[in-house]
């Protein structure tokens, strides 16, 4: 060996030679790591005592508090032994016997230790897949919210045919392409429907008053442009037609009294005797208010919801500074000296019918006597059904959603209430709940997805939307007929349906949690209600007719956003109960508050005088339904 290539060893190797490699060790590297960290950290002791266990051919490890595991290299055995057996003799020297013993106890742990785990593996499995679901819920909920935030607020299907199912296709089989489409009628099973015609002008507008504006021609024009002669008149042309608006004027009102004295007597000295004509009954005492300016507030604030901060600034626009203080005040004021008399006129007749809508919208009350700002409240709604009677409308407002309330302000009144699932209103006697398809129909609609994928096949949700749809396409196509009639249709055609939509919920298993399980549990849960329509002809599909009343609150809430007072919120109640009683029965509403608020000073305690002030009295609908009417009424009392 050349000296180039001792130097090339040493410089490589530094002892000199090439080291001999090592055998690779039965316990591999990670043994080899584990006593590199043992001497490192000084624990030698240890280190030592398992060292000692290799050269025997054992080497224990420990696996938990309760077993060891010893490993014997010479024979490739695993054994666990119990920690009551830690005193065992040495393995190396163990006799048959005892190794047989051994592996029972071994074998015998595995399999308790195996079942262990397949049940801690049935346990996360069945974690995971609730996880799975939660999640699945979670997006679903998102995307529920984010169509009630940014999507459109129509509950209607994307697909123009939503009764394209099979389970509604018989009609398909008795189509026949021959038969021509009815061109100025529309029939459907029977019933015949004539279209709509386009509606006059006269036909929309003939409440207004009309004002006829002649041009005329000067007399230089009148005569004719070839010969000269004088023209004859001959008529008048129409040319067009305009509405002109006249905005809102404000004059001050002065009362005069004529006062007489007796002449005689003033002749004689005697005590000066004078008699003064007898004047109108003042809305409030010391105050500007009168019947027109307190009706008009309450007109825009109640019909129109504009709250009382625009109306300071309207008022202000006229040269007035009407605080909204004042106007609060007027309003509270006569909403409980005039106002309610009428409303609890109206109560009475409510409780006297068979048929009623309920309804209840939540509000909030800052300056509620034991309750915090925060507080909710709500606003009950009663009005009365299709029965063929003048409609009323009653809005109520409590301090909570409790049973209690509706059983307090329905007392007397037995027959039929729709409503929806709330169970606060179980607790009225002699009532029976009508249920309402459109909750039903809304339930199911939320469980279908925002983003359907085109040309996917129909899901649970959209059927159940189909079987409601079918149901209110009856009720459209009986709309006019007659009690009886309506009801031996309903038993006839829509019963097959109803009885067919359950027993499809029947076959569902949605998963808890989804939107499509909260559906199917509220038709479950709701079927004797939802069924009871068909007990009488005048009873609705629906509880529609409430929830168009809670949206009028609703509007005025979202410009108003709460009310300060508890006597602010009765009040509010008392007039919304008027306005949509009297739009309910067809009359101007204005021109009904400014009656109701001009007699009633004078007829808060004659019975007979607050009969009048009903939207279906002759002295109302006289005096209410024209535009024109009402101008003499508007002049002073003499």
């Amino acid at each position: 060996m050349d000296n180039r290539e001792t130097s090339c060893r040493n410089r490589h190797y530094p002892q000199g030679g090439r080291k001999k490699r090592k055998r690779p060790s039965a316990y591999g590297d990670s043994r080899n790591r584990r006593d590199a960290g043992k001497r490192k950290n000084g624990n030698k002791a240890a280190w030592n005592h398992e060292k000692r266990e290799r050269s025997k051919g054992l080497s224990t490890v420990k696996m938990t508090n309760a077993f060891q595991v010893r490993i014997r290299l010479s024979y490739r055995d695993l054994v666990y032994l119990p920690a009551e057996k830690k005193g065992h003799p040495d393995m190396h020297n163990a006799s048959e016997t005892e190794l047989i013993e051994l592996l029972k106890d071994t074998i015998e742990y595995l399999k308790k230790e195996n079942e262990s785990l397949k049940e801690e593996k049935a346990g996360f499995l069945a974690q995971i897949q609730e996880l799975q679901q939660t999640t699945v819920n979670l997006n679903e909920t998102v995307e529920y919210l984010k169509r009630k935030l940014f999507g459109r607020s129509r509950e209607k299907q994307e697909d123009p045919d939503q009764m394209k199912f099979d389970f509604f296709n018989e009609a398909e089989a008795e189509a026949d392409p021959s038969v021509p489409e009815p061109t100025e009628e529309e029939v459907i099973e029977g019933y015949t429907r004539k279209r709509k015609g386009k509606q006059s002008r006269d036909g929309i507008y003939g409440d207004i008053p009309v004002q006829e504006v002649l041009c005329s021609m000067a007399e230089e024009d009148k005569k004719c442009p070839l010969c000269g002669a004088e023209m004859e008149y001959v008529g008048k042309r129409f040319v067009r037609e305009e509405l002109q608006i006249i905005p809102a004027k404000v004059k001050r009102i002065r009362y005069y009294q004529e006062v007489y004295a007796c002449p005689k007597c003033k002749d004689e000295d005697e005590e000066l005797v004078t008699e003064a004509a007898e004047t109108p009954t003042p809305l409030l005492k010391h105050s500007l208010a009168s019947p027109s300016t307190v009706a008009w507030i309450m007109y825009q604030k109640y019909a129109m919801y504009i709250p009382f901060y625009r109306l300071e600034q309207d008022w202000r626009e006229k040269g007035i500074r009407l605080y909204r203080a004042t106007m609060a005040n007027w309003i509270i004021y006569c909403s409980q000296h005039y106002l309610k008399p009428v409303y609890e006129r109206l109560h009475e007749y409510l409780v006297r019918r068979d048929i009623l809508h309920a309804d209840e919208v939540p509000c909030q009350v800052l300056k509620e006597p034991g309750r915090p700002a925060q507080s909710k409240s709500y606003m009950w709604i009663y009005l009365t059904g299709d029965d063929g009677e003048p409609g009323i409308v009653l809005y109520d407002y409590k301090p909570g959603r409790k049973g209690e309330y509706a059983r307090e302000f329905l007392k007397g009144f037995h027959g039929y209430v729709h409503c929806d699932g709330y169970s606060g209103y179980n607790t009225p006697e002699d009532i029976w709940r009508v249920g309402c398809y459109a909750h039903l129909r809304r339930k199911f609609f939320d469980a279908i997805p925002a983003k359907k994928a085109e040309g996917s096949p129909v899901i649970p949700a959209e059927v159940g939307v189909a079987y409601c749809d079918k149901l209110f396409l009856l009720e459209r196509i009986y709309k006019g007929k007659s009690t009886s009639e309506k009801y031996r249709l309903r038993l006839e055609h829509e019963k097959p349906i109803v009885d067919a939509l359950y027993q499809w919920i029947d076959t569902l298993n949605p998963v808890k949690g989804s939107k499509l399980a909260t559906a199917v549990t509220y038709a479950k849960n709701q079927r004797e209600s939802l069924e009871n329509f068909f007990k009488d002809g005048r009873l609705e599909l629906s509880n529609s007719a409430a929830e168009r009343r809670a949206k009028c609150y609703v509007m005025g809430r979202k410009n108003f956003l709460f009310h300060d007072t508890v006597d602010g919120a009765e009040a509010s109640a008392i007039i919304y109960s008027l306005v949509e009683t009297a739009r309910e029965n067809g009359l101007n509403i204005y021109q009904y508050l400014y009656l109701v608020l001009l007699y009633m000073p004078d007829y808060q305690n004659e019975p007979d005088g607050i009969e009048d002030m009903m939207p279906w009295s002759e002295f109302m609908r006289a005096r209410c339904s024209k535009v024109d009417k009402i101008e003499k009424e508007m002049e002073p009392k003499k």
